[in-house]
C-alpha cells in the first residue's frame, strides 16, 4: 500500500528503490538526531514550567498591549531557554532579516564600526550594512563595516580578527549558518573560541550571532558561551512551523533594552506591543520546535546522502556533522537548481501544482528560485528549497514539519531530476 500511494504522489520505482538502499544506512544517524530534540524538548518544557507558562498567556491583546503577561511570559521562556538576561520576542518583528537589522541598529551608534568575522554576511544583510547602498542602511549613519574571511578550512582567522579590531570597533556580527555560502556552516564551539578571543581583546565589544536556522540542531546555543545577542526569525526554527509572523533577540538585558527602544520607541521599549491573537502559536511552535528541527534535520542528512552518492558536491558532506538545517547541493548547471525547485514544490501540500521560476527578488542581486507551498507564507522551516541562479549553481534545502514530509521531498526532487535525464539511477 505504501508503494502504490508513492506511485500516485509520482515517485517511481527507480527513486524508490535508490532511496531504501541508503535510509538504511542512517538509522544510527536518526537516532542521535532524535536524542538531541529529546534533550532540548526538555530544556523548553522546564523553561516554559519555570516562567510559570499559564492559559491566560494565550489571550490577545490589542491597541498598546500594556501589561501583555503572554508577551513577557514568553519572553521569559526564551531567556530561560537561552540563558540569557532578557529576551524580545514579537510580531511586530517581520522577519530574520529584521531582527538582524533592528539588533544592529538598536546597538551601533555613528562613528562605530561592525566587523563580520564570518566573511561575507547573508544578501538581504548588505543593504541593511550598506556594502550595497540602500535607503536607511547603517551607512547612512555612518556607521562603517569591516569583514574578515574564514580561513579555507571554513575555521575563524584569530589574526586576521586581531588585526581588524579598532578603538571604534563597537559589534563584532558572526553568521552561523552559511546563507547563499557553500561554506561549512559554524558550530557552537567554534563561536564560542570566536566570542572568548573577541572578549579577550576588548570585553566591551558586543558579540551578535545570527542564529537563523541553527537554534536546536545542538544542545546548547551561542548564548551559552558569552555571546551578547542571538537573533532569528520565529518561522524558521524557534516557531515550529506554527509561527505566523516574529523574531526574536535573546541577550545582556542593556542590549535588548536598546532593541526594544528602537522597535517601538524611546520611553516606551518593551511596555507596548499588542499580540493580536498569535501568542498561543508562538507558545506551542516553541514547544514542538526541538522535534521539528530534528525532522528537518533527518531530512537535510537524508538530502545529503542521496546527492553525494550520486556525483554532486554537497555541503556539508554526508558524514559530517550538522550545525544547522541547511543542506547545500551543488548542480553546476542552472537547469539542476531549477529541476530540484520543481521537485520541492511539488511535494508540498499548498500550492503543489505551481511551477516555481526565478525572479529578481527584493535584497538580492541575481535572480533567485524558491520553492515553498507553505501554511506560512516564506516559513523556512516548512518544506522549501531555494538558490541564486548565478555559478556554482548550488541550491539550499530546509525544513519540514514531519519526517515523512521532508523524506517525499526528496524523493520528488530526485524523481524530476531524473525525469529530465540530470541524473542516473
Amino acid at each position: 500500500m505504501m508503494e502504490q500511494l508513492y506511485e500516485a504522489l509520482g515517485i517511481g520505482r527507480p527513486v524508490l528503490d535508490f532511496a531504501e538502499k541508503i535510509l538504511a544506512q542512517l538509522e544510527e544517524r536518526f537516532a542521535e538526531i532524535d536524542e538531541t530534540a529529546e534533550y532540548n524538548q526538555l530544556k523548553v518544557i522546564k523553561a516554559m514550567q519555570d516562567a510559570r507558562v499559564s492559559a491566560e498567556c494565550f489571550q490577545a491583546t490589542s491597541g498598546y498591549g500594556y501589561n501583555d503577561i503572554g508577551r513577557e511570559t514568553l519572553e521569559k521562556v526564551y531567556a530561560l531557554t537561552f540563558h540569557t538576561e532578557d529576551a524580545l520576542v514579537r510580531p511586530q518583528i517581520t522577519c530574520g532579516t529584521h531582527a538582524l537589522a533592528l539588533a544592529l541598529s538598536a546597538n551601533l551608534r555613528p562613528g562605530d564600526e561592525m566587523i563580520s568575522i564570518s566573511g561575507k554576511p547573508y544578501d538581504t544583510l548588505e543593504e541593511v550594512i550598506g556594502i550595497r547602498p540602500s535607503c536607511g542602511s547603517l551607512a547612512e549613519f555612518q556607521i562603517t563595516y569591516d569583514q574578515v574571511e574564514l580561513l579555507p578550512d571554513g575555521g575563524f582567522d584569530f589574526e586576521a580578527i586581531r588585526r581588524a579590531i579598532k578603538p571604534n570597533t563597537r559589534l563584532v556580527e558572526i553568521q552561523r549558518s552559511k546563507g547563499y555560502l557553500t561554506r561549512p556552516t559554524l558550530s557552537v564551539r567554534q563561536i564560542a573560541e570566536a566570542v572568548a578571543f573577541v572578549k579577550s581583546i576588548r570585553p566591551d565589544i558586543i558579540c551578535m550571532v545570527d542564529n537563523c536556522y541553527g537554534e536546536f540542531v545542538e544542545k546548547l546555543e551561542p548564548s551559552d558561551f558569552g555571546a551578547d545577542m542571538v537573533v532569528g526569525s520565529l518561522i524558521k526554527n524557534p516557531g515550529g512551523g506554527l509561527a505566523p509572523i516574529g523574531g526574536y533577540i535573546a541577550g545582556t538585558k542593556e542590549c535588548i533594552e536598546r532593541a526594544a527602544y528602537r522597535l517601538t520607541s524611546p520611553g516606551l521599549g518593551k511596555e507596548v506591543g499588542a499580540t493580536l491573537g498569535v501568542m498561543q502559536s508562538f507558545y506551542q511552535g516553541f514547544f514542538l520546535a526541538p522535534v521539528v528541527t530534528a525532522a528537518a534535520l533527518k531530512g537535510a542528512v537524508f538530502a545529503a546522502n542521496v546527492y553525494e552518492k550520486l556525483g554532486f558536491r554537497v555541503i556539508p558532506g554526508a558524514d559530517e556533522e550538522r550545525y544547522d538545517i541547511i543542506q547545500a547541493v551543488e548542480f553546476g548547471t542552472p537547469e539542476g537548481v531549477i529541476a530540484f525547485c520543481e521537485g520541492i514544490q511539488a511535494a508540498a501540500p499548498v500550492d503543489s501544482y505551481v511551477t516555481p521560476e526565478p525572479w529578481a527578488m527584493p535584497g538580492y542581486d541575481s535572480d533567485v528560485i524558491m520553492a515553498a507551498g507553505a501554511f506560512v507564507q516564506g516559513s523556512s522551516i516548512e518544506l522549501s528549497a531555494d538558490g541564486p541562479i548565478k555559478p556554482p549553481y548550488a541550491v539550499y534545502f530546509q525544513g519540514g514539519l514531519t519526517w515523512p514530509h521532508a523524506k517525499l521531498g526528496i524523493l520528488k526532487s530526485l524523481q524530476r531530476l531524473y525525469e529530465k535525464g540530470l541524473v542516473k539511477l
